[in-house]
């Protein structure tokens, strides 16, 4: 594989001497972050916030992206459309025009749908209308916070098993770093924020940690075998698993990418989320991760696994 190097694996590029200006960036960004989550709160889309659902179908296939500028241009900005079934069956998501909710909106909303989307050869009709109210949509956030919660409660034991607390502790920071850095790129640009965005931070969880255990595994090994300070340790870690980092996040990248330009606009929320996942993910695996471990002064027992017994705790180097 040593074709596919980015880096030399003998690199020794000296992180751990910007652990402290990296550390102060990614916590400044960290508040700014929040901040923005506090201030401007999200775009939610009708995911959550509730609207009407119309089931539409054309008397031959629609163009998807054609129905979504008439909608537009009928009043409905944010209007979500997108397939179900055969090509001339659409699904409409929207917020309702004034203040009427329950049956009423959406047998109003959905004339004023067909009224939008038909045209003399290839009229509309409807299928099926209902009004879905915030209530689902408080459900469906708070279902998202404790999937967000039992995740990093995993990640919290696996590495704990593997690894010792330490690792854990740091590894769930870098993760949670990761994760508000994309909710707050969406509070900032007030991109809408959907089930689809939701699905996309998850999935940024995933990354960030797998990106990080990589390293903190190095880091293990390499503490076996070399008899250096905790932070030469460290340094030779990154510099080892650059090459593997760069090249895992380009190809991850690429693909969401694709997903991105040629996905359509129902999956670019989910790309948009893992695009930004992937850049923080890579950057906070290499300048983020280590330093933490460095400034919980971590020592040999943190940096082995546990013994089982005295004859094993002998044979460390």
């Amino acid at each position: 594989m040593k074709p596919f190097n980015l880096f030399p694996y003998d690199s020794n590029i000296d992180f751990m001497r910007l652990r402290y200006i990296s550390i102060g960036i990614a916590t400044a960004i960290m508040v700014i972050a929040i901040g923005a989550m506090a201030l401007k709160s999200f775009n939610f889309a009708l995911d959550f916030t509730g609207g009407t659902v119309t089931e539409l179908k054309f008397a031959k296939a629609a163009d998807v992206d054609a129905i979504r500028q008439r909608l537009a241009a009928g009043g409905f900005e944010n209007a979500q459309v997108q397939r179900f079934g055969s090509s001339s069956d659409l699904l409409v998501r929207l917020q309702p025009k004034g203040s009427a909710t329950g049956g009423t909106a959406a047998s109003r909303t959905a004339e004023d749908v067909v009224r939008a989307v038909s045209t003399p050869e290839n009229p509309a009709k409807v299928t099926k209308s209902d009004f879905v109210g915030p209530q689902v949509g408080k459900e469906l956030a708070l279902n998202g916070v404790y999937a967000l919660l039992f995740v990093l409660l995993g990640f919290l034991v696996y590495i704990s098993m593997r690894f010792e607390l330490k690792f854990a502790i740091a590894a769930i920071i870098t993760t949670l770093h990761d994760v508000i850095l994309v909710c707050g790129w969406f509070a900032v640009s007030r991109h809408e924020f959907d089930l689809t965005v939701l699905a996309g931070v998850l999935a940024v969880m995933g990354f960030s940690i797998n990106d990080t255990i990589v390293v903190f595994d190095r880091v293990r090994e390499n503490f076996r075998g070399m008899r250096v300070a905790p932070i030469e340790i460290m340094n030779k870690s990154v510099n080892q698993t650059l090459s593997r980092t760069i090249i895992t996040s380009f190809v991850a990248f690429l693909s969401m990418l694709a997903l991105y330009l040629f996905g359509g606009a129902s999956l670019r929320g989910l790309a948009e989320a893992q695009i930004i996942g992937v850049l923080i993910g890579t950057l906070s695996s290499i300048f983020v991760a280590c330093p933490l471990l460095l400034l919980m002064h971590v020592t040999k027992q943190d940096l082995m696994p546990k013994a089982k017994d005295e004859a094993a705790l002998a044979r460390r180097p």
